[in-house]
């Protein structure tokens, strides 16, 4: 039997979860968690094959929480599930140790076909991931302003580039405004930039955002 949890701060998401993966007899979800402390809570307690982990949680991001996960389970398999596009974090999930990385406009049949493979031992990449990393492989050696940024600044960075208020962020990410607007001048200062408008700019020029 594959024993997965699942993390998600959305019930609705969840319980399309529960649907997708009650008909499978090999696969049965044995916890669930809504907020990144209550994944840390699973990990420690619980023994689970497949992790199926929001990007963006309440307290961390998905993304800093796969670092916790394998300091505490090393070698837990982790599929980042999010509403952005591979594009977006699928390059950064995979570096932080994701196992897999889906959209949540993923198919039943495709998310049940990654967590075979992953169980099996093989990483799932989607076709599209698949695709922007070759398309993307000669762009690695010329290392992208973006690619100094730490994981927390690169969420905050994608957020302002959006158009989001510094209140909107704070919310999202909980955390307070006073540390968004730290984490603004940290981005700004590491990709030389002076404004929003600037961080907008060239994350539409990147393809990090759509217009």
């Amino acid at each position: 039997m594959i024993k997965v949890a699942i993390a998600d701060d959305h019930v609705f998401i969840r319980e399309g979860l529960r649907r997708i993966l009650k008909p499978e007899t090999d696969i049965e979800i044995v916890a669930e968690a809504e907020n990144s402390a209550g994944v840390i809570e699973i990990v420690m307690k619980e023994s689970i094959d497949i992790l199926i982990l929001d990007v963006s949680l309440p307290g961390k991001s998905g993304i800093e929480l796969l670092k916790d996960i394998h300091s505490i389970k090393p070698g837990q398999k982790v599929i980042i599930l999010s509403m952005h596009p591979e594009s977006l974090y699928g390059l950064r999930a995979l570096k932080a140790g994701a196992w897999g990385y889906l959209t949540k406009e993923t198919s039943a049949e495709e998310l049940i076909k990654a967590i075979r493979k992953i169980i099996s031992g093989r990483k799932y990449l989607s076709e599209s991931l698949a695709e922007h990393l070759a398309l993307n492989f000669d762009k690695e050696t010329e290392v992208p302003l973006h690619s100094r940024l730490t994981d927390r600044e690169y969420e905050v960075f994608i957020e302002l580039a959006s158009g989001k208020h510094l209140r909107e962020i704070a919310d999202k990410l909980s955390i307070s405004i006073s540390t968004v607007n730290t984490y603004r001048q940290r981005i700004l200062e590491k990709m030389n930039m002076v404004n929003n408008f600037e961080l907008t700019h060239y994350a539409l020029k990147e393809k990090l955002i759509q217009s």
